[in-house]
């Protein structure tokens, strides 16, 4: 049974989303506060979080950024319309996705059971693969990454984009079809979250993200990893 832990500041939309998950058999959990949520996750085993972006006290972006200090759980925003700068934001502080209000109870039951997926698949081991590209290597068996044997920590997303790409070194990827692979969804106006988990991949397997040896961009096409030089 996997525990989903809902944060909002506004008791009817917990109250709502506790309605929508309660018949897929989550246990549920809620918090009222970015400080509560931080605690719980920090405290007990929670498989997702369904975080609010506006809320007093502790903002989600901020509670975001503290329990990735901790914890690879997924995170999905519940962010206004008009909150654009917030999902970018979010997601630049780990986030995994995020939900747009108003929603509709089959968006948020799509996207929970996708994050919980992934979360699952990241996990579960896999037939034994080790994958390298330059200083880059990647062992499925258990899920690590390094690079010049140093581990590097990724989340599960991050992951998935990194091993596809390793698994077709020189294939160029466009962000649809990297969306619909990693996030296993249709990639419905939400390209734009790959080229921000790209820049994080970035920031953490290259020397110089500005100027990348491995994750190459190809100009209106999409992402590739190569060897380096």
């Amino acid at each position: 049974m996997y525990t989903v832990l809902i944060c909002d500041d506004q008791r009817d939309i917990v109250n709502a989303l506790k309605i929508y998950l309660k018949p897929e058999g989550y246990q549920l959990l809620e918090s009222f506060t970015g400080q509560e949520a931080v605690e719980i996750v920090r405290s007990q085993p929670v498989h997702l979080v369904l975080l609010d972006v506006m809320m007093p006290k502790m903002d989600g972006i901020t509670a975001t950024a503290k329990i990735r200090e901790f914890s690879d759980v997924p995170i999905l925003l519940l962010t206004a319309k008009s909150e654009i700068e917030d999902k970018v934001l979010g997601l630049n502080v780990g986030a995994d996705d995020y939900i747009t209000k108003p929603f509709a109870p089959v968006e948020v039951l799509a996207r929970v059971r996708s994050a919980l997926r992934r979360y699952a698949n990241f996990g579960r081991p896999r037939e034994p693969g080790l994958l390298s590209v330059g200083s880059i290597s990647l062992d499925d068996r258990t899920k690590t990454v390094a690079v010049d044997d140093e581990p590097v920590s990724l989340t599960p997303i991050e992951y998935g984009i990194l091993k596809l790409l390793m698994e077709n070194p020189g294939k160029v990827y466009s962000t649809r079809k990297l969306y619909e692979a990693v996030w296993q969804e249709p990639a419905i106006g939400n390209e734009g979250a790959v080229a921000v988990h790209i820049r994080h991949l970035r920031e953490k397997l290259e020397i110089d993200p500005s100027e990348p040896r491995y994750l190459k961009v190809v100009w209106g096409q999409g992402y590739k990893i190569e060897g380096g030089k």
